[in-house]
């Protein structure tokens, strides 16, 4: 087996941050809306819980 790495170019060095950025932020926007439909559903008594 040999040692066959790829090495990127500038512009898919960009492309790759460019879409690790973007998943970053929807799951970042999915936590969100989780997060606010959790408090929609269960109003404001689930955050007074105790653990």
């Amino acid at each position: 087996m040999g040692d066959d790495f790829v090495t990127l170019t500038e512009s898919q060095k960009r492309a790759r941050r460019s879409r690790s950025v973007a998943i970053a932020l929807a799951l970042f926007a999915m936590v969100i809306i989780f997060y606010a439909a959790t408090i929609a559903k269960f109003g404001h008594g689930f955050l007074d819980r105790a653990m």
